[in-house]
């Protein structure tokens, strides 16, 4: 069974969420972790300006994703950065092409989550997940979250991501934090979780 991870990685953020994210769905028999991109929609002398062309190197070499990936998908986990409390527009654009999708109904009874990262602790993760589900709600999909069995998601002994609807990074508003090992744990978790949900609903 093949779970597609669409996600967009300026700074490598949510690229490395998503590995973690792909090693917890193949923790599950039987399941395979695809990670894709999707299109990008800055040009390179943007991206040059913003400091991200070395992140970029690694990201562009992973296939770009397309919305017959998703319709072949046993299960789909988004991840995407906070924009102002939403998703980022390239994330954005690309649902906005799944129309096709919508109307032939191929999303309708497929598992899925969403993940994020901020600059801040309170930088819109939680907004960015939720607005994220309204979309996957109109394609008819099944969503997960990461629940409190994930224990990290309670810990109070350091600043972390990561709550009841998804996993989650702070990335620092210099872009210079990566994801901790607490915050990795819990994208595995959710990967996990996501995992064994679609094998139950596929048996």
């Amino acid at each position: 069974m093949k779970i597609v991870i669409p996600i967009y990685s300026l700074y490598g953020h949510i690229y490395k969420m998503a590995q973690a994210v792909k090693e917890g769905v193949e923790e599950v028999e039987g399941m395979e972790g695809i990670i894709m991109r999707v299109p990008e929609t800055l040009p390179d002398e943007v991206i040059e300006k913003m400091g991200a062309t070395e992140a970029q190197k690694t990201f562009r070499t992973l296939p770009v994703v397309t919305p017959e990936d998703l319709a072949e998908a046993d299960a789909i986990i988004f991840g995407t950065p906070t924009r102002f409390g939403n998703m980022i527009g390239q994330m954005r654009q690309f649902l906005d092409s799944t129309g096709g999708l919508w109307a032939e109904g191929k999303l309708v009874g497929k598992i899925g989550g969403v993940f994020t990262s901020s600059n801040t602790q309170h930088g819109g993760q939680e907004s960015t997940i939720l607005s994220t589900h309204i979309t996957m709600l109109h394609q008819g999909m099944i969503i997960a979250g990461l629940p409190y069995t994930f224990e990290g998601q309670s810990n109070i002994n350091e600043i972390t991501g990561g709550s009841p609807y998804g996993a989650s990074t702070i990335a620092a508003p210099d872009g210079s934090r990566m994801p901790s090992e607490n915050e990795l744990d819990g994208a595995r978790y959710q990967g996990r979780y996501i995992a064994g949900i679609a094998k139950k609903l596929k048996g």
